[in-house]
């Protein structure tokens, strides 16, 4: 029989990584909490700092913003999974029904050297910021909306821009490939853009800054193991990755 605890019906073992700042050393501290299977991961954590500022103690930092699965912020791997074990969902949007009192549940940031850690289990993914202010933009200046069907646009090529430009930004491509890979991400940005007659006029000068700003930033490279799909959240397609590379390659002679 579960017994039951002040929170709900849950009684979890946390290890979460704790690390006071960026080069620090960080270790796992663990953590016994209560919780109910109706709650999001977030508010279990945010139980869990009610406790610790209780005691005295440095709440766990970690970052988040709208809890609705659309910004990308929650950025968590939990059981060695980039948003846990629920495909195609936000940290935020897990719920603790995916778990059972008793359970231990392993909590760290994202592991990659372009996504350097800024405090416990926030971590610094500005480099991604950098790579879409390098080219993720049309220059014409639009002025108001047009009308929808002003521009004409194949249904194909709208609906695989649509599906390209789902990418929030998250990361978790990156902390899923072996080798810190930001191809998938870059190549949604390049992808949304290439499909649609609006991004012609920079094609070329956009997916070779924007690969370029990659590389610069450390981000590994691509080897084609597809973790980074099965990891996100959106279903971000590697067909992008593929598109990207024939875009770079026609740049690359074109800028020859």
């Amino acid at each position: 029989m579960i017994q039951k605890t002040g929170h709900g019906d849950m009684k979890l073992t946390l290890e979460v990584w704790r690390q006071a700042a960026p080069g620090a050393p960080g270790k796992f501290e663990t953590y016994e909490v209560d919780a109910n299977e109706h709650m999001s991961f977030l508010e279990m954590l945010d139980v869990l700092n009610q406790q610790l500022v209780e005691r005295g103690e440095e709440p766990v930092v970690f970052e988040h913003d709208c809890r609705e699965g659309i910004c990308g912020s929650c950025n968590l791997t939990i059981d060695g999974k980039p948003h846990g074990p629920r495909e195609r969902t936000t940290v935020c949007q897990l719920h603790m029904r995916e778990y059972r009192s008793g359970d231990r549940i392993r909590i760290e940031p994202w592991r990659a050297n372009a996504f350097p850690i800024v405090k416990d289990l926030m971590v610094d993914r500005s480099a991604f910021d950098r790579i879409q202010q390098a080219g993720g933009y049309v220059s014409v200046n639009t002025g108001a909306a047009p009308d929808a069907h002003a521009i004409p646009v194949a249904k194909q090529n709208a609906d695989m821009a649509f599906d390209a430009a789902q990418c929030i930004g998250c990361g978790a491509c990156v902390a899923a490939c072996p080798n810190a890979s930001a191809m998938l991400f870059t190549s949604a940005k390049v992808s949304q853009f290439t499909l649609l007659p609006q991004g012609q006029p920079e094609r070329e000068r956009r997916v070779l800054a924007m690969v370029e700003t990659m590389d610069e930033e450390g981000f590994g490279n691509c080897s084609n193991h597809y973790e980074c799909e099965a990891a996100c959240p959106k279903a971000i397609s590697v067909t992008n990755i593929a598109r990207m590379n024939r875009e770079y390659a026609r740049a690359s002679l074109k800028r020859r």
